[in-house]
């Protein structure tokens, strides 16, 4: 983490794994590896997909998608973890979802639920009967459009 192909980065991964160790510091917490990995953000994970961390890995974090078709690289699944991670920060900020302009639209809301069910699929196909049964994302699309 601390290569100086990652300065243009500021060292991002190292700092936000001692963010995580100085929190549990002071509040008197064990560091342990549980803990710094469970700490840590989306954007953490995602940047592991950024190139110039990615090869200081060894390419390691694309062998999680091991069902992932060979077509999908390092950059196609950033791009997918990326648009997601968008996606979800326009939901926090409470921006809208099905709206382009005055027009209702959620294409991009089922382009990112898609998106969500390729990369789980990819990791363990077993959990899409799982994610299904909660997922009302149709249903509400459905209601959106029937406005």
């Amino acid at each position: 983490m601390r290569n100086n192909s990652l300065r243009h980065s500021n060292f991002f991964l190292k700092r936000s794994v001692q963010k995580t160790e100085d929190k549990l510091t002071r509040r008197g917490i064990p560091i342990t590896s549980g803990k710094i990995i469970s700490d840590q953000t989306f954007g953490f994970w995602i940047a592991l997909f950024l190139g110039h961390h990615y090869s200081l890995i060894a390419g390691e974090p694309i062998h999680i998608f091991v069902n992932k078709p060979a077509t999908e690289d390092r950059a196609s699944i950033y791009s997918k973890l990326d648009d997601i991670r968008n996606f979800r920060n326009r939901v926090n900020h409470c921006e809208p979802l099905c709206f382009v302009g005055n027009n209702i639209d959620c294409v991009e809301v089922l382009n990112i639920r898609t998106k969500l069910y390729q990369l789980i699929e990819w990791i363990e196909p077993e959990l899409i009967p799982f994610f299904e049964s909660i997922d009302n994302i149709q249903s509400k699309v459905d209601n959106i459009m029937r406005i």
